[in-house]
């Protein structure tokens, strides 16, 4: 029986398994679609923002296996056997996770889209230490673009998230 060789630029998909926010799913995906069309259209977590669709603007940056990633350059087949966390992931069961809290409290928030990948980028940098220089959120936020210009803003939000979290403020540094 001859075989039929598959139509050259023909997408194939793959069954992956992988943990988003903290819960397993299952998935079908196309051989050539990236994490952030996973994670959006998929899965319907639309925080991920995809800004430039080419690495460079950090809108999409989630965290995967704790570092942060720029899904719209990472393929869902890629993700396999990861832990996936979103912007969506950081909110606690008590309320604002500590950087949302302080990205509000210190008006890093404008537009919006630079937001979660900047949450996430922070995020990850927290994870590491909870005493974080200013030089150490500059190079964290440094993939992150934002057109408000709000970098001022998201150091200091950074920096007191940092002090609420010593503190044991909710949301935790998970």
């Amino acid at each position: 029986m001859a075989v039929t060789p598959p139509v050259q630029g023909a997408a194939t998909s793959k069954s992956i398994a992988l943990v988003v926010n903290g819960e397993r799913r299952e998935l079908t995906v196309a051989s050539r679609q990236t994490l952030a069309e996973l994670l959006r259209e998929d899965l319907r977590l639309t925080g991920t923002k995809v800004g430039c669709n080419r690495a460079e603007c950090g809108s999409c940056t989630v965290l995967m296996g704790g570092r942060p990633v720029f899904a719209c350059t990472v393929l869902a087949v890629e993700a396999a056997g990861q832990t996936v966390e979103t912007v969506e992931g950081l909110e606690a069961a008590n309320g604002l996770h500590a950087l949302q809290a302080a990205f509000i409290e210190h008006d890093a928030v404008q537009c919006g889209i630079c937001i979660p990948g900047m949450l996430m980028s922070v995020k990850a940098l927290l994870d590491r230490t909870l005493t974080p220089s200013e030089q150490d959120v500059r190079e964290a936020i440094a993939g992150n673009l934002c057109r408000c210009g709000t970098y001022p803003n998201t150091l200091k939000a950074t920096m007191a998230a940092a002090l609420a979290l010593r503190a044991g403020a909710r949301g935790g540094a998970r």
